[in-house]
């Protein structure tokens, strides 16, 4: 059996051994500062095996830098003894008053057992370190809208102040003044600094989050956009760059601005590999197609005249019949035959039309009509369309929403009331996960606020019938006292959020009926579920011993143990669990079998033998969990014989 190291990866170290496995012979020892025999890498070995020149000390080159970097980097790498713990309770939502009369709301899951989405409350830089190995390259989207550093905003502060001989003996826990969130001033003399310290490490790490075709959206405005681009650039590398987009955020520019009316705010686009990014459909940037079909319409018949340009080939035809493209369904009930590249017969269509038969008469009749490469139907932008959209650039989203359509949602959701300030529009989210194409595709975003992004993939899913997940991850930062938002029950800002994906879900499901996933599993970061001595055992005297029989801290349940086990083996926190007894023992099994757990004491021969014929992938028991010396003797031995090749862990 080996024992579960309970602890996220140390970063640093894995690259260590990746440059150890290509260049072994770059490997040598030294000594220190402290005069100790140290592990070191050759620079001259190194530099010979990959015929590239080494900048070294203060010689001249091209870098993004500023006070601190190393450290950001430090922070990016190191591991950290914490976990998440489940969050059931108040799965119904309820909706009351306490006994002040006073109104409240729920704070735990929505269908737990069931759901395949995410929430997540914590520091986000802790959340993504949590995570990395079980969704490393799995996310296909993120999109984020991070503190804008406008010298009002509050960012994350990172423990910089302890030296780096604390930092690392403390194997990256931070003490309780650590992550907190403070406002970034102007007057601040780390300004920069302190915004890039926070950002940065993130960064690092969400890039390993996204599949080799996956992409990242980044809202900023214009005070940190240039740090910004060269930031993610040094993260993702400069070839990776897709675009910068401008969106629109107001309707009319602001009468008290200082100089420049500020109507703007951007979003940079990079890919995890460029080249294996699809085209993202998003619209507004080419000016080329509409749609004239939505999946959550329902079906009618249109016809269509004569003259209909095919982009098929140049002469053929399309047999009568149902085609279905991506996420529409076409069915035409006649042969189509075209010639020179336009049909020259009549045809009647089935489809969920969005548009009347006036408009599909006055497509044909202005050349915008045609039918796809695959036989699916979409338009061309009529001229006066362009026209109306009066773009700055190609690059402009002025159709994606602004702030006021985002207020107006807001309140929408909770009856007239404003308790979230600078949410985005779901609209301009929503097209964005659209434009990515996949319909069963995970959704990422660790700076989530109100859970816009959450709303979003939930009205899409409504609307073509997708499958797509998310995972939203939010710092419960407390609510003023004197907000709206407090005295209506909601002491942060993550009961907010996750409040705002129960009242869309109720509302997408209302207006479309779809049968999507409504539902989402709320996780909360907490401190490791072992007791110290499982990480520094050297601390504990001889005399101590008796007390840590058990390393487990006492106030954690089974659940608890069994989701920071998924987190240590990869295991995706969205999969199935199903809770069996064994010879009176509670025994989890996790996405099918996949992962079996028992956490019980007093194991019997009965319950491992009973585990072992069901062939799991991984098997799971405490250390203390074994009733008898000759329960842990056998152990070994059942499973060499029913299942030996699974893989035995104790925590």
């Amino acid at each position: 059996m080996e024992k579960l190291k309970m602890h996220t990866p140390d970063l640093a170290e894995e690259n260590y051994k990746k440059l150890a496995a290509l260049f072994p012979d770059a490997v040598t020892e030294t000594i220190d500062e402290n005069g100790n025999v140290v592990r070191a890498i050759d620079k001259d070995v190194l530099m010979q095996e990959i015929n590239t020149k080494v900048v070294d000390g203060k010689e001249e080159r091209y870098q993004f830098t500023w006070p601190d970097k190393k450290k950001s980097v430090l922070l990016a790498n190191a591991p950290i003894n914490k976990t998440l713990r489940p969050v059931r309770e108040d799965e119904t939502v309820p909706t009351g008053a306490d006994s002040e009369g006073k109104p409240y709301c729920s704070s735990g899951s929505v269908n737990f057992d069931t759901t395949e989405n995410l929430y997540i409350e914590g520091d986000n830089l802790e959340v993504l370190k949590l995570l990395q190995e079980t969704y490393l390259g799995k996310i296909k989207m993120i999109y984020i809208d991070p503190p804008y550093n406008t010298g009002s905003d509050f960012v994350y502060e990172d423990d910089f102040a302890q030296s780096m001989d604390e930092y690392l003996a403390n194997s990256g826990q931070f003490d309780e003044d650590g992550n907190r969130m403070v406002q970034n001033t102007e007057s601040n003399g780390r300004f920069h600094t302190d915004w890039l310290n926070m950002i940065y490490p993130r960064l690092r790490l969400a890039k390993d989050f996204l599949s080799d075709d996956g992409v990242i959206f980044v809202s900023i405005d214009e005070n940190e956009i240039e740090n910004l681009k060269k930031l993610l650039a040094e993260v993702f590398g400069a070839t990776n760059f897709i675009d910068t987009l401008h969106w629109k955020k107001k309707k009319q520019p602001s009468f008290l601005a200082k100089h420049t009316a500020k109507v703007m705010e951007y979003v940079i686009v990079y890919a995890k590999n460029a080249n294996l990014l699809e085209k993202l459909s998003i619209e507004s940037l080419s000016d080329a197609t509409k749609k004239v079909i939505n999946i959550s319409n329902s079906e009618c018949q249109r016809h269509f005249n004569s003259g209909v340009r095919v982009k098929v080939g140049e002469n053929g035809v399309i047999r009568k019949g149902r085609y279905t493209i991506r996420t529409m369904d076409v069915e035409y009930l006649q042969d189509v035959i075209y010639e020179n590249g336009r049909t020259i017969n009549d045809v009647d269509v089935v489809a969920r039309f969005s548009v009347s038969q006036e408009k599909i008469t006055q497509y044909i009749k202005n050349d915008l009509l045609f039918i796809t490469s695959n036989n699916g139907l979409r338009r061309d932008v009529s001229e006066e369309e362009k026209s109306e959209r009066k773009a700055i650039t190609d690059l402009l989203l002025n159709e994606y929403g602004d702030n006021q359509d985002s207020d107006n949602e807001f309140r929408d959701m909770f009856d007239g009331k404003k308790y979230f300030d600078y949410t985005k529009p779901i609209k301009l989210v929503y097209n964005f996960v659209k434009s990515i194409f996949s319909q069963d595709s995970m959704v990422m975003d660790f700076f989530s606020g109100s859970a816009t992004t959450a709303h979003a993939v939930m009205q899409l899913n409504a609307e073509d019938g997708g499958h797509r997940k998310f995972i939203m991850v939010q710092l419960p930062e407390a609510t003023d006292e004197k907000s709206e938002a407090y005295k209506a029950g909601y002491k942060n800002i993550c009961e907010i959020g996750k409040e705002r994906i129960r009242r869309a879900g109720k509302k997408i499901k209302e207006e479309t009926g779809a049968d999507i996933d409504y539902g989402f599993r709320c996780f909360k970061v907490d401190s490791s579920n072992m007791k110290d001595v499982y990480y520094r055992p050297a601390d504990i005297g001889q005399m101590n011993l008796d007390q840590y029989t058990d390393n487990i801290k006492e106030d954690r349940t089974p659940e608890d143990l069994l989701i920071q086990v998924m987190l240590d083996l990869g295991v995706l926190l969205s999969s199935k669990v199903e809770q069996t007894e064994i010879a009176g023992k509670k025994v989890f099994s996790v996405a099918d079998g996949y992962l079996i757990a028992c956490f019980d004491n007093d194991v019997t021969d009965e319950v491992v033998t009973a585990i072992a014929k069901r062939h799991p992938f991984y098997a799971v028991f405490r250390d203390s969990s074994f009733g008898s010396d000759s329960v842990a003797a056998n152990f070994e031995q059942i499973f060499a014989t029913y299942s030996p090749q699974t893989v035995r862990k104790v925590l």
